[in-house]
């Protein structure tokens, strides 16, 4: 390789060296045992938690439900699932029973979300030991079996032709049990107390994505490749 112009060789080799050397602290474990790109997910989780408090709203939404009642039959994955499916349905104070990987259950709407979004909510504020008591296994996988359910629940309401009951199970599982799951063990906080970490990411992301480019351009420089307008062909 010939060097044309050591000058813009040397910058460009000096940028990318030292973008590589940012690049491997950033993947090293120095941010109290995560690296970089983990401690800025758990940052950002965690103000995106602090605004993603929808169960108030979903609670009082769900009022309309409370006496929609309800006959259908929910297909799981599979045996286990559709007997804590099963577990679940008892506990909300629906009639249910499970055959094989069916269960067929009756009961309110209402009653139903209520209980789904109030585990949810309490996932949602770390309070995990208190529903792994209440039924017996983890708590996330409460809440997965809670999604599965409504998956299925929400099949039956459309070919029921239940279409607004649909749209609001769709909400309460989105908003409701997908967050809860979600932004478990995640410590909320507000956006305006980390805005001056948050405006350091941002500059500093923008700086790094700059860095490298330069750093591609300076080394074509040196070894004299250019970038040149093309000549405009007459037709």
């Amino acid at each position: 390789m010939i060097v044309k112009n050591k000058k813009r060789f040397v910058w460009g080799l000096s940028l990318g060296l030292s973008f590589g050397v940012i690049l491997v602290l950033m993947f090293s474990p120095i941010f109290h045992g995560e690296n970089g790109l983990q401690a800025a997910d758990r940052l950002f989780n965690s103000i995106a938690k602090g605004s993603t408090n929808y169960f108030p709203d979903l609670l009082e939404k769900n009022k309309r439900f409370k006496d929609t009642k309800f006959e259908v039959t929910l297909k799981l994955a599979n045996e286990e699932m559709a007997g804590k499916a099963n577990k679940l349905m008892a506990l909300a104070g629906v009639r249910s029973a499970v055959d094989s990987t069916e269960v067929k259950a009756s009961g309110y709407l209402g009653q139903l979300v209520q209980a789904a979004l109030q585990d949810s909510e309490a996932m949602f504020n770390n309070q995990e030991e208190a529903i792994a008591a209440k039924y017996g296994f983890p708590g996330k996988e409460v809440l997965f079996v809670w999604w599965s359910s409504f998956k299925s629940l929400d099949k039956e309401f459309k070919k029921q032709k239940m279409f607004a009951e649909a749209s609001f199970l769709t909400d309460a599982m989105k908003k409701g049990v997908e967050v809860g799951y979600n932004f478990y063990g995640i410590s909320p906080q507000n956006a305006s107390s980390k805005a001056g970490i948050l405006s350091l990411s941002l500059v500093f992301y923008v700086i790094y994505t700059l860095w490298w480019g330069y750093a591609i351009l300076f080394l074509f420089e040196g070894v004299g490749m250019q970038m040149k307008k093309g000549a405009k062909k007459e037709v």
